[in-house]
């Protein structure tokens, strides 16, 4: 999912409309653990990568081509782009993957929910503009509690899923939150050209560690189900999925669209539930609580107002 930095101040009180567009973002987005859950079982993660992105920038390229200046601006940027498909794509949409070969859908939504926390540590450090405030600290030590709940079993060698498969989906947060420290350069650059110029960066790059590593030209063509969840996973929670967030940005701000991460652990873990029989320990459940309440202290919604 595309991320960007937290803002400092609160972005105004969302319409209705956007509040729905929002609730349809965190579904789509949950739902992109899900299809990947259902996919991995038969494509090797790098090449599901590869489908998820090349699809999804084709899918754009075909919207947005023919816009004034389009290509020109993005040609402009290619290099920038090819970092930025590198750490918002294709390292990412590649870890989670790997994890999603052992761990379910929510646990994998919810460990990715940690992604605000490290987007505050990384531009605390690389970046002058976003210091820590006490509210971004509690909401820090609160989700990253969080995630030691979740992350801890495994860690103690009393938890069926391994600890490896955790760590990968937590390191895609992290290269998600060197994205959004790098992404600041694109401001200016209209979402659409920043949206396709990642995804046709990320496909490059993917493009010969999947023939290298899966050789997908051996595998077994896979069931209809699962050629079924590539498609939606490249085009409704990839291409279709950027679209809407950047509607969401225009008219809501930053803030509120970063709402949409306590919205995609609830639909993961939903969908998970109900197609793919997955549940969810009391420990992991009490983990999602409390990285709930560290994004609700990051993005200061549980600040009191004074009068």
């Amino acid at each position: 999912m595309p991320q960007s930095p937290l803002p400092r101040a609160l972005a105004p009180s969302m319409s209705a409309s956007t509040w729905g567009l929002l609730i349809l973002l965190g579904l789509i987005w949950g739902g992109s653990f899900f299809f990947a859950r259902v996919a991995v079982q038969h494509v090797p993660p790098m090449t599901l990568v590869l489908f998820r992105v090349s699809l999804a920038a084709l899918a754009l390229h075909l919207a947005f081509g023919r816009q004034p200046d389009f290509y020109r601006t993005l040609l402009s940027r290619w290099p920038e782009l090819l970092v930025l498909g590198l750490i918002n794509n294709a390292i990412p949409f590649t870890l989670i993957f790997l994890g999603q070969t052992e761990i379910g859908a929510g646990l994998a939504s919810i460990l990715n929910a940690t992604t605000p926390l490290w987007t505050v540590i990384i531009a605390q450090i690389l970046t002058t503009d976003e210091k820590i405030s006490a509210a971004k600290l509690i909401g820090c030590v609160l989700g990253l509690a969080g995630m030691v709940l979740l992350i801890g079993p495994a860690a103690l060698g009393i938890a069926e899923t391994p600890l490896w498969a955790k760590l990968a989906v937590v390191g895609a947060a992290v290269s998600y939150g060197f994205a959004a420290a790098f992404g600041k350069r694109f401001k200016g650059v209209s979402p659409r050209v920043t949206a396709t110029g990642q995804l046709t960066a990320s496909s490059l790059i993917m493009l010969p560690f999947a023939l290298v590593v899966d050789r997908p030209w051996t595998l077994p063509v896979p069931p209809m189900e699962v050629i079924a969840a590539i498609l939606a996973l490249a085009l409704l929670s990839t291409a279709f999925a950027y679209v809407l967030y950047f509607r969401i940005l225009s008219v809501a701000g930053a803030t509120s669209a970063s709402l949409v991460t306590l919205l995609v652990p609830p639909s993961a873990i939903l969908l998970g539930i109900l197609f793919l029989g997955e549940t969810l320990s009391l420990t992991e459940m009490l983990g999602l609580g409390l990285i709930a309440l560290g994004l609700l202290s990051l993005d200061n919604r549980l600040a009191i107002k004074r009068k």
